[in-house]
């Protein structure tokens, strides 16, 4: 019993601080983020794609798929629409629908960091779980540099939907023009 409250005086007195710690990080790296780029891998369905992409704060995401139908999906802040390129064939969605629309608030992911317990992951990542509106989102942080490195939802069809984060570079000049939604041929 004496060897519990030993642990359990531990673990309140110096991991409850360093987890503070890295929470505090997380959130100002956050804070001090406008933009960012990265490339990505998305395992939707044992189907993984592969592109790259540029988010901008609110609620605004640009990316190009490396694939046969060069997908592109665009959100301007209300819509999201997925294009495939090769055969002009579109689709729009609500933003407010998807779990992009969570991921894509900084105000928001600031919020919930602030009131979620963390969790380490394979001693690599930072784990926060966000519910909200019918979504489940799982977010990582890479431990060391606490950037984000990618999140785990699912899509309207209920997909599980993974996607993997790399070679991120933060607050760059950005194109406005590229978050205008495609034009649609009828």
């Amino acid at each position: 019993m004496k060897n519990n409250a030993i642990i359990f005086i531990f673990f309140f007195i110096f991991l409850s601080p360093l987890e503070a710690s890295i929470k505090n990080k997380i959130i100002i790296n956050l804070e001090n983020t406008k933009n960012f780029s990265f490339n990505f891998k998305q395992v939707i369905d044992k189907k993984t794609e592969k592109g790259n992409c540029i988010i901008q704060y609110p609620k605004k995401i640009y990316c190009q798929y490396d694939n046969f139908n060069k997908k592109i999906m665009v959100s301007n802040g209300k819509s999201l629409v997925i294009k495939n390129q090769k055969n002009n064939v579109y689709y729009i969605y609500p933003l407010e629908k998807t779990p992009l629309e969570l991921i894509l608030d900084k105000n928001y992911l600031i919020s919930k960091i602030r009131k979620t317990e963390s969790r380490t992951v394979d001693n690599k990542y930072i784990n926060f779980t966000l519910e909200e509106k019918e979504n489940l989102i799982n977010i990582f942080f890479d431990i060391n540099t606490l950037n984000l490195v990618g999140w785990q939802t699912e899509d309207i069809y209920q997909n599980l939907v993974v996607t993997f984060i790399s070679s991120i570079s933060y607050n760059q000049k950005v194109n406005e023009q590229k978050f205008i939604l495609p034009k649609f041929n009828n």
